[in-house]
């Protein structure tokens, strides 16, 4: 029953529900180039990359370096045999170590056995709920987060991240307590800073910046970090240095903590998992796959889950797909997982044969990648985007970030997860109904000024009524044929008429709103149509409710056109 006569337009200028942020940008031609071993220079590229971030992701959670090498080691391994997708990198993730870090200090302090339990703890939690939303197929759960929400949260863990390293940046001692907190307390301490612990720092975000505008497949971070240990090393300096890599041989057994910190770390468990799932699913639609093929969402966070279960047995931490690393192995020439398998060789090499060298690394140099990092991870251009483009939906992006700023980071997150939610029913529950009009010379109705018919209104309902909305669409369909009593004006239309193809989904409190509203109209003197009921189920659906006989068989029509000549009053 659809045809083309009278489409209804989408307001936001979209095409449906807004989808995720895409974290990454897709590869030019949608596939990496192949050349003659480009999983071997793919996977040393991601190597180069991976190496100083997971020092630096690590050193963001708290933990000791080693346990970000590991985590990627077990991550990619884990993934390569589990997962669908042949380009996704899995490792330590700078979005969700700063999440988990500021909820593990209020349980222990970093450093002690404890904490490093605690986020082994966690990992599995997030494993296990990750799993489970594979084995469920619950991919779907990703799609609830709306871009302006997440690019709010992800500028608040950005604040995070970049007020975090000032004091190692400046050469102070770190603040406590909220985030707001400890930058007042850093800001104090701005005449003790040291002018050689900022210059490594700036230093390495140079070279970061340079090779990422410059030349992106120069691992500028890791160059970076090479010369402000070569600075060190020559010039004498006196800063604060990074602990050796310890390597060992990791052994599996469960984290030894009981039920009381399972019930504890479970609603930050959720919420880390909700944003690896949606980071998961944006970079697995920027990156199909070397042929273009969609690769098994579902599949994938069970590889994914997988890894974080064995990561939290191994005594690392929670792991997630790497939007910037999937894009480097795409565009060095990578075609499958084998890339990751190289990078991993590399780590493993780095760990038991030159773990000493990380010791020559100044903190302050490591900080400057996690200043990059963050730098990344906060999209001025998209809010620009969304200031232009959305509707007041910028006001989303200030409210999420605000969340996550000004409350501790997990519960900030999981605000603007609500928040997101909470933006999607009232998106739902209050659709427009539009008042169309015909084009000029045309049989198409349309959103647009154009020709009128006397006597006839035609209004058009741009969403599935449903429980949650029919209060809302039948208060706009009677206020637009009622004349407010005592006021001049013309009087209430002989036919309304109905434009349903945006009514999908008709469920029977919406069909007993709709016949209550034809028997009323009726009763008032305006008879009632609707046209363009095109979907299959909800012309079932209104069928089984008895909303079809209430309306008449002859007043359902394919076209308003159609509805308009047959039924509009004669003059």
């Amino acid at each position: 029953m659809v045809d083309g006569n009278s489409p209804t337009r989408n307001r936001d200028g979209g095409n449906g529900t807004p989808r995720l942020i895409e974290l990454a940008p897709p590869v030019a031609g949608g596939r990496p180039r192949q050349r003659p071993g480009g999983n071997v220079l793919a996977g040393l590229a991601l190597a180069a990359i991976a190496i100083p971030e997971q020092l630096a992701t690590a050193r963001l959670g708290g933990l000791a370096p080693e346990l970000g090498l590991l985590a990627f080691v077990i991550g990619t391994l884990i993934f390569a045999v589990a997962g669908s997708n042949r380009l996704l990198s899995v490792g330590a993730d700078s979005t969700i170590a700063p999440i988990f870090a500021g909820a593990l200090a209020l349980l222990a302090a970093p450093g002690d056995p404890r904490y490093a339990g605690l986020a082994a703890l966690l990992a599995l939690l997030v494993g296990l709920l990750l799993t489970l939303a594979g084995v469920l197929r619950a991919g779907w759960i990703a799609d609830l987060l709306s871009i302006p929400v997440t690019v709010g949260f992800l500028a608040g863990v950005s604040a995070h991240i970049l007020i975090g390293q000032l004091p190692t940046i400046l050469g102070v001692p770190g603040g406590h307590g909220y985030l707001l907190a400890e930058l007042f307390t850093t800001l104090r301490q701005l005449p003790q800073a040291r002018p050689v612990a900022a210059g490594l720092a700036g230093f390495v975000l140079l070279c970061a910046l340079a090779s990422e505008r410059f030349a992106p497949r120069l691992p500028g971070a890791l160059i970076g970090l090479i010369g402000a240990a070569i600075a060190v090393r020559l010039l004498g300096l006196h800063v604060a240095m990074l602990d050796a890599v310890v390597a060992r041989v990791p052994v599996a057994a469960l984290p030894p903590l009981g039920l009381r910190d399972v019930v504890a770390l479970l609603p930050l468990a959720l919420t880390v998992t909700l944003v690896c799932m949606m980071q998961t699913a944006a970079v697995l639609r920027a990156f199909p796959g070397p042929d273009g093929e969609a690769s098994d969402a579902s599949r994938d966070f069970l590889g994914l889950g997988l890894g974080n279960v064995v990561a939290g047995l191994f005594g690392a931490f929670a792991v997630n797909a790497s939007p910037p690393r999937t894009a480097l192995v795409a565009e060095t020439g990578g075609t499958s997982q084998r890339a990751g398998l190289v990078a991993v060789l590399v780590v493993i090499g780095l760990v038991f044969l030159a773990g000493g060298v990380v010791a020559l690394l100044p903190a302050a140099a490591l900080s400057g990648v996690l200043v990059f990092i963050a730098l990344r991870i906060l999209r001025i251009g998209e809010m620009r985007a969304i200031a232009l483009a959305a509707d007041g939906e910028i006001w989303l992006v200030a409210a999420s970030a605000a969340l996550v700023v000004a409350l501790p980071i997990e519960l900030g997150v999981a605000l603007s997860i609500v928040l997101s939610l909470m933006h999607s029913l009232f998106m739902l529950t209050r659709p427009p109904c539009s008042e169309l009009s015909r084009l000029p010379g045309t049989t198409i109705w349309w959103d647009e000024p154009g020709e009128r018919v006397a006597g006839v209104k035609v209004l058009a309902v741009a969403a599935p009524v449903v429980f949650a909305n029919a209060g809302h669409i039948q208060r706009q369909l009677r206020l637009a044929v009622a004349r407010p009593a005592g006021r001049p004006g013309p009087a209430a239309p002989a036919l309304l008429v109905i434009e349903a193809s945006g009514a999908t989904l008709i469920d029977y409190t919406g069909a007993r709103m709709l016949i209550r509203l034809v028997a009323t109209l009726r009763a008032a003197g305006t008879d009632i149509a609707i046209a363009r009921l095109g979907a299959d189920h909800a012309q079932a659906a209104a069928s089984r409710s008895g909303l079809l006989a209430a309306l008449g068989a002859d007043h359902l029509f394919h076209s308003v056109e159609e509805a308009v000549h047959t039924l509009a009053p004669k003059p």
